[in-house]
């Protein structure tokens, strides 16, 4: 998929303020909320079995990256973690990569982005045997968090609650639980009366990890 242009992103906000300040947050009946909670069961079974769909090499990715980040200091930054997965998995052999995905910033948006105006993630491509086809693994070592709500119901909790601090997978996979995440996000949000923000929706947390428009930095494998 292709990645948001300045402008959508800045519609998304513009959109999401007007929708703010032209009605008030308004309870959910409790039929909806029933029905909300007879929909939750499903998405959590739902949820795991994408969840413990792992290929041989997704597992062996997911433990290097595990003991690779209990040798790091607890004082660490997050983004010098990632170099050092990346440093690490290429010393192991994997073609991997750091990727940033970024836009341009502005003092209105980031009062309505808290995340920034930039992602780093990390790719690994690998190849079936004999020269087959690649294929992208994303390995994110901060993923449970980009989906938690300040103020979520108990079902999107435990839905957060589910995914690993550490994702190993591939592009459908992430795909998939952005689409289940950000759709129960929106229930979330408008059982408790607000409005679903635009770093909320699918479209947005797509572009983090999925946008076709990233920048690969260098890291070499001997780097201490």
């Amino acid at each position: 998929m292709g990645s948001l242009t300045e402008e959508q992103l800045l519609q998304m906000v513009r959109d999401f303020i007007e929708s703010e300040s032209e009605s008030e947050p308004k309870s959910e009946s409790l039929s909806t909320s029933n029905a909300l909670s007879q929909d939750h069961k499903p998405r959590c079974l739902t949820l795991q079995e994408i969840l413990r769909d792992v290929t041989d090499i997704e597992g062996d990715i997911l433990q290097k990256t595990l003991k690779y980040a209990k040798s790091v200091e607890s004082t660490e930054s997050t983004s010098n973690l990632k170099r050092l997965v990346v440093m690490k998995l290429k010393m192991d052999g994997y073609e991997a990569s750091l990727c940033k995905t970024s836009w341009v910033s502005s003092a209105d948006r980031l009062q309505v982005f808290p995340y920034g105006s930039e992602y780093e993630y990390i790719d690994v491509m690998t190849r079936e045997m004999n020269g087959g086809k690649a294929t992208r693994i994303i390995v994110d070592v901060d993923f449970r968090s980009q989906f938690e709500l300040a103020k979520a119901t108990t079902g999107y909790k435990e839905l957060t609650d589910m995914l690993p601090s550490v994702f190993v997978g591939s592009e459908a996979k992430l795909n998939k639980i952005i689409s289940m995440l950000c759709s129960a996000a929106k229930e979330s949000l408008k059982e408790k009366g607000h409005h679903i923000p635009p770093w909320r929706k699918a479209s947005y947390m797509q572009s983090k990890w999925l946008s076709e428009h990233c920048k690969k930095i260098s890291i070499p494998a001997n780097l201490e």
